[in-house]
């Protein structure tokens, strides 16, 4: 690495033109520190006590609450006997990508008793994000809320009385890295065994008859609350609904919303929803429940994954009067329906500065989601196919799965020009042929399955200009599965124009494209069976991490990463890595 002298020039003066700006928008911009401990501790749950992964003891981790326009500084000190990095997830990272924190992807796990210095700005995003671990399944413990605040203290809706982050999460009794080792050797069968609600199981769990500890959301009556709701999950999309209460969406992903009422929120892992919720019902106590949604096929044997948590007015008794407590009646565990009305239904408060949707496309993606097999004998030329012991079911994007670097970062080598063998740039912008993509004939094993199936592993990029404007349609497959695909984007925001069931149209489906308030998101929720389209603009350069948030489609290669180059000037350009970061050298390539 180059000239980290003028990288912390570069750096410093980027910081300072963020201060100014928020300085005029209201406020002195400030410099926000954390240290975050990653160790491990035992807790118990179900009458058996788990070793987990957490930060400064804490589950879920601490809350990073900044202002618009602020500077964070975070030291990590890696306690673990195994590397890690953390990602700051829908943070846009201007020209900042060395802090992404993808493993492999823009650097090498930090190794066990090593530090990382995490350091970006925050400007032009509002709202509610979050942040977690980015090697193995430990985000499932090791994550936490990244709240950012207006900086004129103002939102365009009634200001709440509190805000209140409300993290979906899942209870592994299994260590999760086992959990990664097995699905790397794809085992799939293993579940959580309970959903969790800020940490907690709820009281629907219970040890030998010991009900376990319920998430408790106090209120005043009269009062509006901000409920800043997050699915950290590994495994699944999540209902939550509040009984006797209706919530307000009011933000997505760090972006302000068009107001929209319902009573009852869907959320897919990675996505960030933000609510208000009034407390105006009779003082009493009303159950909150986060129930996962499974796939109907060919998913019927997953089992049912909720946590119950309460909304307790204050007044109201201890035993709520001695009355049952009201429960949300849920939908089913295998009815998708709600999410995909849920996701279409929300638009993007229209900013005049920022919600410029491209008019003019300059590169147009139709990448299929779906999965394959490769052969377990990787010397093998063919094998059978139909799930057999000869292959290792993976997951793909146009028919290529993502081999993960595991000595190397993709960003460190991509600067350095030292890039041969590593990857390449040529990850097909189509699947290599057409079919139908929503056939139900797929999913289960037989001959129109089979001559889909195969696949192969590779390291295959994708590179854009500076300043493209990049079109991309997801289509979800029943190849093998019928799941939903919540794609996630590293370093972006995309105008999401539509969505819809079954096999895009490119004749007729651009018609339906909303150009005049698409919400702003940094993760899609592709329906089941279906189709999303999005667009953006390729302002900000560096190594992008594309993938599902769906950990075992991650696992099992459903990602790419898009290299964006440089623009024409320096302040359009990636600087060189910043003085505390560390070569994948100096990091000792550890992966567990």
């Amino acid at each position: 690495m180059e000239k980290l002298s003028m990288a912390a020039t570069i750096l410093c003066a980027a910081v300072a033109l963020a201060a100014l700006a928020a300085a005029a928008a209201g406020g002195e911009a400030a410099v926000v520190e954390h240290t975050f401990v990653v160790h491990e501790m035992n807790q118990t749950h179900l009458c058996n006590t788990t070793k987990i992964y957490v930060v400064n003891g804490q589950l879920p981790g601490p809350t990073i609450d900044v202002t618009d326009g602020d500077t964070v500084v975070v030291h990590v000190q890696n306690r673990l006997p195994h590397g890690l990095t953390i990602h700051w997830h829908g943070v846009r990272q201007m020209r900042s990508c060395w802090s992404d924190g993808a493993g492999f992807v823009t650097e090498c796990p930090v190794p066990p008793g090593g530090e990382r210095v995490y350091r970006f700005s925050v400007t032009g995003q509002v709202g509610t994000l979050w942040w977690h671990a980015h090697v193995t399944c430990l985000r499932a413990t090791v994550a936490g809320a990244f709240v950012i605040r207006p900086r004129d203290g103002r939102y365009p809706f009634p200001t709440p009385t509190k805000d209140v982050p409300i993290i979906i999460g899942e209870w592994w009794q299994l260590d999760l890295v086992e959990l990664d080792r097995r699905m790397h050797f794809g085992n799939f069968d293993d579940n959580p065994l309970s959903a969790t609600i800020n940490g907690k199981l709820g009281d629907l769990s219970n040890c030998s008859g010991r009900p376990e500890e319920s998430f408790v959301l106090d209120v005043v009556r009269g009062k509006t609350y901000l409920l800043r709701i997050l699915n950290t999950a590994l495994f699944s999309e999540y209902y939550f609904k509040v009984a006797g209460h209706t919530f307000t969406v009011v933000g997505a992903d760090g972006n302000y919303l068009t107001p929209y009422k319902t009573d009852m929120v869907t959320l897919a892992p990675g996505e960030a929803i933000d609510v208000l919720m009034a407390a105006d019902a009779p003082p009493a106590h009303y159950h909150m429940v986060a129930l996962a949604n499974q796939p109907p096929e060919p998913d019927l044997q997953v089992p049912v994954f909720l946590s119950r948590g309460l909304v307790r007015y204050a007044g109201s008794d201890s035993n709520n009067g001695g009355l049952p407590v009201t429960t949300p009646v849920m939908p089913d565990q295998h009815n998708t329906m709600p999410s995909y009305y849920f996701h279409s239904n929300l638009t993007g408060l229209a900013h005049p500065d920022r919600h410029r949707v491209p008019m003019h496309v300059d590169e147009r993606l139709f990448f299929t989601l779906g999965l394959g097999s490769i052969c377990r004998d990787n010397t093998a030329t063919s094998c059978k196919r139909r799930r057999s012991p000869d292959t290792i079911v993976v997951a793909t994007m146009n028919n290529v799965s993502f081999r993960q670097p595991t000595n190397a970062s993709l960003l460190e080598r991509y600067y350095e020009r030292r890039t041969s063998g590593l990857y390449t740039e040529d990850l097909p912008d189509r699947p290599p042929r057409p079919y139908n993509y929503t056939d139900r004939d797929l999913i289960p094993p037989g001959p129109l399955e089979e001559a889909l199936e195969p696949t192969f592993k590779a390291t295959k990029l994708r590179r854009f200009r500076y300043n493209t404007s990049v079109e991309i349609i997801f289509q979800s497959t029943a190849l093998l599965q019928s799941d939903s695909n919540p794609m996630h984007l590293h370093g972006y925001d995309f105008f999401v124009l539509a969505m819809g069931l079954g096999n895009y149209d490119p004749k007729t489906d651009p018609n339906k494209f909303n150009y005049h308030n698409p919400p702003l998101r940094n993760t899609v929720q592709v329906p089941r069976t279906g189709w999303a389209a999005v667009r953006f603009v390729t302002d900000n350069p560096g190594m992008w991490y594309l993938h599902c948030h769906f950990e075992f489609h991650i696992i099992m290669g459903m990602a790419t990463a898009f290299i964006v180059e440089d623009g024409p000037t320096p302040a359009t350009s990636l600087p060189p890595p910043p003085p505390e970061f560390k070569t994948c050298g100096a990091n000792g390539l550890t992966h567990p």
